[in-house]
């Protein structure tokens, strides 16, 4: 999310925390850490990932523990650091709702035609030529490209599932994100696309969507995919160009499926899979060498028998 620029001491004073680093440290926004740029701040609250955020693109980092500040970098102490960022959510981008079935802000494209039942948000942005079928739902932000075809009841924007265990309730992250649907999408009944956290959940060009999938958080879609029904893809995940997902394919959070891949029906993926290739089988690999050892397997009852027959 990209904000007016504003400085480490004004950030500082917005949660009520120290700081290390100048004043006038300037900041451009805040982004979680898949998505960060920089000028960003992001947050980290776990030994674990301490490295990964101090050495990336961000150039503030929340941290809950006092340690050496990376070169022209600052880091703001604070002993919730997912609070803090949620607290500056909220202070930058409050939540507005609407109670319009079509808010006024909303922007409807030329020859769109929106059916009983639907919902338009608050600065929705809809292009020229769309059917959105009944009962779509189209949340605050959303953005929807030229002569796209929505299905009866499919979500558009709804909050990331992203929630930190606490030991009374789950805390959400506050989500201030988006959904961007670009040119000649066409999307399936009852599907969800969950906004960005703090960045853009976009669907490319040309791409089709069967009934019942469902698109997680930060999830990067090419152009001209083609994704059957029951597919669910987790938050951060990139997905390339011409990629083909038979039914009740599920992608593991922060992964790459490259241009041209085709993943096989029921396939769990849970590595990155290069570009022109098919996988298979949960966990999903190479779809020739799976089947060679399906195949094996297949061979063992066989095997078991002649071996206790001797």
């Amino acid at each position: 999310m990209q904000i007016n620029p504003t400085t480490l001491k004004n950030i500082a004073a917005i949660i009520n925390a120290n700081y290390v680093g100048n004043d006038d440290h300037l900041i451009t926004g805040f982004n979680e850490i898949h998505r960060v740029v920089k000028g960003d701040i992001v947050f980290v609250d776990h030994p674990k990932y301490y490295d990964k955020a101090l050495n990336s693109a961000a150039t503030t980092i929340i941290i809950n523990k006092e340690v050496v500040c990376p070169q022209g970098k600052a880091l703001i102490i604070h002993n919730e650091p997912f609070t803090a960022f949620n607290i500056l959510t909220q202070h930058f981008q409050p939540k507005q709702y609407s109670s319009q079935p079509i808010s006024s802000s909303a922007t409807i494209g030329k020859n769109t035609i929106i059916m009983p039942g639907c919902f338009v948000g608050n600065n929705a942005v809809i292009g020229d030529n769309c059917i959105l079928h009944p009962n779509v739902i189209v949340y605050d932000n959303c953005q929807i490209g030229n002569n796209v075809i929505i299905h009866a009841g499919t979500v558009i924007g709804s909050d990331a599932f992203y929630f930190k265990n606490r030991k009374t309730h789950f805390e959400q992250l506050q989500t201030c994100g988006n959904v961007i649907i670009k040119d000649n999408v066409r999307i399936g009944a009852n599907c969800t696309f969950d906004k960005g956290v703090t960045s853009d959940t976009i669907v490319g060009k040309g791409t089709i969507i069967d009934n019942l999938v469902h698109i997680a958080h930060d999830v990067v879609i090419g152009d001209m995919c083609l994704f059957a029904a029951n597919v669910a893809i987790a938050g951060c995940s990139t997905i390339g160009n011409n990629v083909t997902m038979w039914g009740q394919v599920g992608v593991s959070s922060d992964i790459t499926i490259g241009d041209g891949a085709v993943i096989q029906a029921q396939s769990g993926v849970g590595e990155n899979v290069p570009a022109e290739k098919t996988f298979f089988g949960s966990p999903a690999s190479d779809a020739r060498a799976k089947m060679r050892e399906v195949f094996a397997v297949k061979q063992l009852p066989s095997l078991i028998h002649k071996l206790y027959d001797k």
